[in-house]
């Protein structure tokens, strides 16, 4: 799993000449760190709820780093109609949730006066790269697939 890598060991197996992991996997991984930015902010901001939401994506994009790298090798072994779909459904999943990190993120930082304002913008910026890659990689491998 990637998420149990060391960080050095992951980025190290990214920049290998490997199908996977690869692009998916890295936007994956930076929606999470989007997510737990939005975390700290929403625990500064006193919502607990919004919190526990950005732990929960946190969770889902670990779990969707894993998926990415797993359907690209699976894709890259039989392209078929299954390994077609899950390439394009993984990044668009990553896309969707990247895009409610962003929403917690910004309403965490309209609460928000202290310096830890910084951690929710940024926060929302990672998590709106994440998106936007996502859902160009969903695309490409829509296109480049068929």
């Amino acid at each position: 799993m990637l998420s149990e890598q060391r960080v050095a060991d992951l980025l190290a197996a990214i920049g290998e000449r490997t199908p996977a992991p690869a692009s998916g996997a890295a936007t994956a991984l930076t929606g999470a760190l989007a997510a737990a930015l939005a975390e700290l902010a929403a625990r500064y901001a006193g919502n607990e709820a919004d919190a526990a939401r950005a732990q929960e994506l946190v969770s889902n994009l670990l779990r969707l780093a894993d998926e990415d790298a797993a359907a690209y090798t699976a894709f890259m072994a039989d392209r078929n109609d299954e390994t077609r779909t899950e390439i394009v459904r993984v990044p668009e999943e990553i896309a969707r949730y990247a895009d409610e990190v962003v929403a917690l993120a910004l309403r965490a930082a309209d609460r928000l006066s202290s310096s830890v304002v910084g951690d929710a913008e940024a926060g929302a910026e990672l998590g709106r790269a994440a998106a936007r890659v996502a859902r160009g990689l969903a695309e490409l491998n829509r296109s480049s697939a068929s």
